[in-house]
C-alpha cells in the first residue's frame, strides 16, 4: 500500500480533487486547501517548483482510511486495536521506489515546503513521520513538526520525556534520523498511535497493510519502501528558536529552543508528491485522536461492553470523546466516564451514550444529552486532574505536568426506567422515485 495507491483509489472513487491552476506555496496553497478541507486535493502547478506536485487532504476523513484499509468505518477502532495487540515484522527489500532519486548535494530551499499562517515562525513541514533508534527499545516511529532554517537544518519541535527525547538521552553526540513525507494511510496511523515504549510501529502499519522497508543510505535505520521522499540526517546537541506555530486546538503554539537536526542526503521517487497537511486541520486533527480511540474502547470494554469510541473533531480531535456502551448495570455509565479518562489522559470531557445512538452525528449525540441526562446526578466532575499542554485553558507551569478540570455526562437511559420513553420514533422508508 502506497500514498500513489491511495491517489489513485480517491481519483476513481470521485473523491480527488486536481487543480492545475499555478498556485504559491506561501499562504495561497494553505488558503485553498483549507477552503476545500475534507477532500484529497493534488495540485499540479506549484510556482517555482516545476519538478513538484503536491497533495492535501489524504487523511481528512475517516472515510479514506476505511477506502485504503479496505476495512468499514465503524471496525477501524478494532482493526487499529488489532493491530497494535499484534504487530507484524515488515519485510525488507533490496531497493525501492523510495530511493530512485539519491541527492547527495541538495538545498532544503528547493522542496515546497508551506508558509501555513502569517504567524508562523517560517516554512514547516508538518505531514512527516520521524524514525528513530532507541538504543535500548529499539526502532521508533513518530511526528515531529519541523521549521526550515536554511539549505540543510531544520529545527524540531521534540517533546520532553518522550520516544525521540528519550533516545537522545542514551547517545553521545548525535542520533541519526529518518523523515519520510508522502507515506501511505497505515504508516500514518502506525506513527500516531501511543503503542508501548518497546512496539515498533512500522510493524504495527505492516500489521495494518503490506508496509516493506528498504535501508537508508547514510544510518542503519529503516524506512517504509514506497515513500515519497526520506530526508536522512541527524538530531543534533544545538537547539534554536522553534515556533510560534498554529497547534491542533487552532491556537498559536508558544517559541521554544528546540534541537537542530541536519539533513545529510534527501531520496525520493521520481516526479515525486510532497503531502502537505495543515495544522490545526482535519489531518492533524484525525491523526491525533483517532489512533487513541483504540485504547479508550479497550480500557472501557474493562468494566462494561464498548460498543463504539470517538474523539471528535469538535473538541480539536483531543480534549472531546463519545462513548457508546452497551448498559448491564446501574454504575455503567459512571465506570465507563472513569475508564475513558484512563484510555486517554489528555481528554477533557467525555459524554457515555446507549448503542441507539450514532456517535458519529453531533445532532444524536446532542440529542441523548438533551432527553437522557441530569446535571445533578449524571455528570461526573474531576478537579485539578492530568491534562493537556494543548488546552489553552489548562494550568501551566513550566517543568510541570498541564492541570484541568475534567466532566464526564452520563447521557444513557437510567438504569430500571421505562425505556419506551426514552426511544425515538422512526419513520418508515420511502422509495422516492415512485413520488418524485
Amino acid at each position: 500500500m502506497s500514498f500513489r495507491r491511495f491517489l489513485d483509489q480517491a481519483a476513481q472513487s470521485g473523491d480527488l480533487i486536481e487543480i492545475n491552476k499555478p498556485v504559491n506555496v506561501n499562504y495561497e496553497l494553505a488558503n485553498v486547501a483549507h477552503a476545500l478541507e475534507g477532500r484529497p486535493i493534488l495540485f499540479n502547478n506549484i510556482v517555482n517548483y516545476p519538478d513538484w506536485r503536491v497533495c492535501a487532504g489524504p487523511c481528512s476523513d475517516r472515510k479514506y482510511f476505511s477506502m485504503d484499509l479496505g476495512v468499514p468505518v465503524p471496525d477501524l477502532i478494532a482493526h487499529l486495536a488489532q493491530a497494535t495487540e499484534n504487530p507484524q515484522t515488515p519485510p525488507m527489500v533490496e531497493s525501492g521506489p523510495c530511493q530512485e532519486v539519491i541527492l547527495e548535494q541538495f538545498d532544503l530551499n528547493d522542496l515546497p515546503i508551506l508558509f501555513h499562517l502569517p504567524q508562523d515562525g517560517g516554512h514547516y513541514i508538518a505531514s512527516n513521520v520521524v524514525i528513530t533508534e532507541d538504543p535500548e527499545l529499539g526502532r521508533n516511529m513518530c511526528y515531529h513538526r519541523l521549521l526550515r532554517l536554511d539549505k540543510s537544518r531544520f529545527t524540531a519541535r521534540i517533546i520532553e520525556r518522550r520516544g525521540t527525547w528519550t533516545a537522545m538521552q542514551k547517545v553521545d553526540g548525535d542520533l541519526p534520523v529518518a523523515i519520510c513525507i508522502g507515506v501511505s494511510q497505515a504508516v500514518h496511523l502506525a506513527a500516531s498511535m501511543s503503542a508501548a515504549p518497546d512496539v515498533d510501529e512500522l510493524a504495527v502499519a505492516h500489521a495494518l497493510a503490506p508496509t516493506p522497508l528498504v535501508k537508508c543510505i547514510t544510518n542503519n535505520l529503516a524506512v517504509p519502501a514506497d515513500a515519497e521522499i526520506v530526508l536522512e540526517g541527524r538530531i543534533t546537541r544545538q537547539q534554536t528558536q522553534e515556533g510560534p506555530f498554529m497547534d491542533l486546538t487552532e491556537t498559536m503554539d508558544i517559541t521554544r529552543d528546540q534541537p537542530i537536526i541536519e539533513i545529510d542526503l534527501i531520496t525520493h521517487r521520481r516526479n515525486p508528491i510532497y503531502h502537505a497537511l495543515l495544522p490545526g486541520g482535519l489531518e492533524h486533527k484525525i491523526l491525533m485522536g483517532m489512533p487513541k480511540e483504540p485504547t479508550i474502547f479497550a480500557e472501557v470494554n474493562k468494566v462494561t461492553r464498548c460498543t463504539g469510541a470517538i474523539i471528535t473533531p469538535g473538541g480539536s480531535s483531543w480534549l472531546h470523546a463519545v462513548v457508546q456502551i452497551e448498559k448491564g448495570g446501574e454504575e455503567d455509565g459512571r465506570l465507563a466516564i472513569e475508564a475513558a479518562f484512563k484510555g486517554h489522559g489528555s481528554l477533557k470531557h467525555v459524554w457515555v451514550v446507549d448503542t441507539d445512538v450514532d456517535i458519529y452525528d453531533p445532532a444524536q449525540v446532542e440529542w441523548a444529552f438533551a432527553t437522557r441526562f441530569q446535571g445533578n446526578k449524571d455528570m461526573l466532575l474531576f478537579e485539578n486532574q492530568p491534562g493537556s499542554s494543548l488546552d489553552p485553558s489548562g494550568i501551566h507551569v513550566p517543568g510541570q505536568k498541564s492541570r484541568t478540570a475534567k466532566l464526564g455526562f452520563d447521557c444513557t437511559i437510567p438504569w430500571g426506567a421505562n425505556r419506551s420513553k426514552f426511544t425515538r420514533g422512526e419513520y418508515g422508508p420511502v422509495d422516492l422515485d415512485a413520488y418524485l
